[in-house]
């Protein structure tokens, strides 16, 4: 039996059922539980919440979440072989786990699930950022969930938290840092899995902001970042041009120079951009 339920050990739920991770599915599995209890715990006091999890696998995670007392987990995983093990689960924890077979990419978990939400994931390696992109741009803001605890690779999550003038520092970092308080909460080794990944990964704790840090027009914002910083080397001046004709004239009006690039921008300077560019088509 494990530490934390009744429920046999990880190691023996693979073995059971022939559960060996598939890289071509991004799957590197948390076999401590103790671990996994303890990511649950760094999304803080989940009894009065649903809480949604994305690539349970054999359910590591999922137990320390239920086990830390989760009103209700929905787990959504891709791999039809991990089904059995997560029945399991919801046998052992009756009425409080509900386990969806399908691509997490095209479920909508407001169908299944009553607010207030949080999310928790180990998230598979080849669908993390995309994941965390669309919970960051939802159409309108507060989202619905009210903080992330998800699993990257450390890069990434170093991405997420980067400050300007770093060279992880870019969109993802204004994304998440516009609407969201990011900390990363703790690192894990290779060994912490299996298979073991060839790069550590970190724990990042996202809170969502009731609004955005700074006003500005979430498209254009996204438009501005993202010409910035994919052509990150050229200054502000060339990179932009795109966006406007007179960009210079709105870089030196929003207190950017034009000879910066996109990495010495912060956060603040990037939302007034925006807005002067929205306030120079304004009628």
């Amino acid at each position: 039996m494990s530490g934390i339920d009744n429920l046999p050990p990880l190691r023996a739920v693979i073995a059971a059922h022939d559960l060996a991770a598939k890289k071509s599915l991004g799957q590197n599995f948390l076999l401590d539980l103790n671990l996994t209890a303890k990511i649950a715990r760094l999304g803080g006091d989940l009894t009065q919440y649903d809480v949604l999890e994305i690539g349970p696998g054999p359910g590591g995670l999922t137990r320390g979440l239920l086990a830390e007392g989760a009103r209700r987990v929905l787990a959504i995983e891709k791999d039809p072989r991990c089904m059995p093990a997560l029945a399991e689960i919801a046998a052992a924890y009756p009425d409080r786990l509900q386990v969806i077979n399908g691509d997490a990419l095209l479920v909508n978990p407001l169908e299944h699930l009553t607010q207030p939400i949080k999310i928790a994931a180990n998230l598979p390696y080849n669908v993390g950022t995309e994941l965390l992109v669309r919970w960051l741009t939802p159409p309108d803001w507060p989202p619905f969930w009210d903080s992330l605890t998800l699993m990257f690779q450390r890069e990434v999550a170093e991405r997420i938290v980067a400050a300007p003038g770093s060279k992880a520092y870019g969109r993802l970092a204004l994304l998440a840092q516009w609407r969201t308080d990011p900390t990363i909460m703790m690192e894990l080794p290779p060994e912490a899995f299996s298979p073991p990944p060839k790069v550590n990964s970190a724990v990042v704790h996202l809170t969502a902001l009731p609004a955005p840090r700074y006003p500005a027009n979430p498209g254009t914002l996204n438009k501005v970042v993202a010409a910035a910083f994919n052509q990150r080397r050229k200054m502000l001046r060339s990179a932009l041009k795109s966006v406007s004709p007179d960009i210079e004239d709105h870089l030196i009006a929003s207190g950017i120079k034009p000879t910066e690039r996109a990495e010495q921008v912060d956060l603040e300077a990037f939302c007034t951009l925006a807005r002067s560019l929205d306030a120079a088509r304004t009628p």
